[in-house]
């Protein structure tokens, strides 16, 4: 993870402990006031193939259901 993505999460964590109303509202309008979305984010030649390449999965219906995923990954964690 890069130093900005540990920053973020630290954020999040430190967010979900809040349950002041007032606070959450003067945080939520400083993050929506600020000029972030106007932000274009460089994709990595190989984020943009992950995605195409993803693209195709769905397309071609090589999916997997969230629950067929978890039931994959308990019987893998079973074999450990």
């Amino acid at each position: 993870m890069t130093g900005a993505d540990n920053i973020r999460n630290s954020i999040i964590d430190k967010l979900l402990t809040i349950s002041n109303k007032d606070y959450l509202l003067a945080l939520y309008k400083l993050v929506s006031t600020s000029n972030i979305n106007e932000e274009t984010i460089q994709l990595s030649e190989a984020q943009i193939l992950m995605l195409n390449m993803s693209e195709e999965d769905i397309k071609n219906n090589r999916i997997v259901s969230q629950e067929e995923l978890d039931k994959m990954d308990l019987e893998w964690l079973k074999s450990l």
